[in-house]
């Protein structure tokens, strides 16, 4: 499902227009974004959380040239969803 799918759906089942279903998901996103961006985890009860996840530093090859990278400690984005969710994917 694409981004326009979600709109679609939800335009139809609202009667909302789509440019305005559009601008809030949209808005969603970036609120989403933007709070990761600044280290803060988003929690949304019955559906799950978009946290920040700290990655070590970790030393990697390069197989091509046979050389050892230092790859450095970073930050990425991940989701958890909560256990509801989880149950209901499980069970169908």
């Amino acid at each position: 499902m694409t981004k326009a799918d979600i709109i679609n759906q939800i335009s139809k089942e609202t009667g909302i227009e789509k440019v305005a279903v559009q601008k809030t998901i949209e808005g969603f996103m970036d609120v989403v974004k933007d709070s990761l961006e600044k280290g803060n985890n988003v929690y949304l009860r019955g559906f799950g959380s978009f946290i920040v996840k700290e990655r070590a530093e970790k030393t990697a090859r390069n197989i091509s040239k046979n050389t050892s990278i230092i790859i450095p400690a970073h930050n990425i984005p991940a989701f958890k969803p909560s256990k509801s969710f989880v149950n209901r994917v499980k069970n169908k």
